[in-house]
């Protein structure tokens, strides 16, 4: 997965890439662009990325997680269950209806021979992609689609997608903000409208 040093230039030059010592924080994709951006990735064979995508976005899982994810804990359920790296919490995640289509028409085109293997393995098959790799793709499919994103973009824009999603077809409400403290397991509200980069101008629009 060899990266060229002139496409490396390129990103730094269109701001993929922060300054030194610059803070950034982690983007997230608009609806449209998000389902824009899987059609495309489906429709151009990028099936690995189409669902790894699609499935970070619709599960709000971390990227270790993800990684760990096999076809076998979709078939024959309408709920994931993960035991999470970082807090070490079992999960039980509904499987989105639109979710499971989107594996079940996708999964036939990978020629997938067992399901117990990973879904996302490096092109060796031996273990799962790095999570280094799957930051410098996504800048790479981001460019391809012509998708501009203001901040950082990294795996974090999947959770942070469903997350403004959520909020936003629920107004901003307390009662999401709380859900989605939940669901990402943040110590309090304010930490989950900081991480998804909710401003207080955004909620009082609401009112107008």
């Amino acid at each position: 997965y060899a990266v060229s040093i002139s496409y490396v230039i390129t990103l730094h030059k269109t701001n993929y890439m922060s300054l030194h010592g610059q803070k950034t924080t982690t983007t997230s994709m608009e609806w449209d662009q998000f389902k824009s951006l899987i059609s495309k990735l489906e429709r151009d064979g990028e099936y690995k990325f189409c669902l790894l995508i699609v499935i970070g976005v619709f599960t709000g899982l971390r990227i270790s997680d993800l990684l760990q994810l096999k076809f076998s804990q979709f078939t024959g359920t309408d709920f994931l269950y993960v035991t999470e790296t970082k807090t070490k919490k079992e999960r039980r995640i509904k499987i989105n209806s639109d979710l499971k289509d989107i594996i079940e028409r996708v999964k036939p085109k990978m020629n997938i021979v067992d399901d117990e293997n990973f879904i996302f393995l490096n092109r060796y098959g031996t273990k799962p992609i790095d999570k280094s790799y799957v930051n410098v793709k996504l800048k790479e499919l981001l460019h391809k689609y012509d998708i501009h994103l203001e901040g950082n973009v990294s795996s974090h824009m999947f959770r942070k997608t469903l997350g403004n999603r959520a909020l936003k077809l629920n107004n901003y409400s307390n009662e999401s903000i709380i859900l989605l403290m939940e669901l990402f397991n943040h110590s309090s509200p304010v930490t989950t409208k900081r991480y998804l980069g909710v401003r207080n101008s955004e909620i009082e629009s609401i009112y107008d």
